[in-house]
């Protein structure tokens, strides 16, 4: 019985990550579940996380000091392509993909062998919103940002 139960939480976190394209915290996920009626721990929280992300099905991002971990799901290469930007007032965390950070990630491979995880790639700043600047779709550089 106990197993079963177990999958269902299991089934219940994974389902929330699916539902969710941004990226969410173990915290998240259990006010979701407890919302939901779901008996769990923070522990089972944080094994299930961690058992999903040995498994490659969910993503795993430090973002910063203090802060822990987001979680999101690991959707063909959603994350895998672009960089994130970290704004350090409110704490967004944004989607970039811009050909200037993809040509910067091509320099440092090609004149120094080291390759970038672009997925994993925070900067870290402060949000157009925060900052109080208009934020812009460049043409010389076809960025987009995503709120994330």
């Amino acid at each position: 019985m106990r197993g079963e139960y177990s999958t269902k939480q299991r089934e219940a976190i994974l389902s929330y990550l699916k539902e969710n394209n941004a990226h969410v915290t173990a915290s998240d996920i259990l006010l979701h579940l407890r919302e939901q009626g779901y008996g769990v721990s923070s522990a089972t929280v944080y094994r299930t996380l961690e058992k999903f992300e040995k498994e490659g099905i969910i993503k795993k991002m430090i973002i910063g000091d203090g802060v822990g971990a987001c979680y999101q799901f690991a959707d063909s290469d959603r994350c895998s392509q672009h960089f994130h930007l970290k704004c350090i007032k409110c704490g967004r965390l944004i989607h970039l993909s811009c050909e200037f950070l993809h040509s910067m990630e091509q320099h440092i491979f090609q004149d120094h062998g080291f390759i970038v995880s672009s997925g994993r790639t925070v900067i870290y700043g402060t949000c157009n919103e925060c900052s109080g600047t208009p934020s812009k779709v460049h043409s010389h550089c076809g960025c987009k940002a995503e709120k994330g």
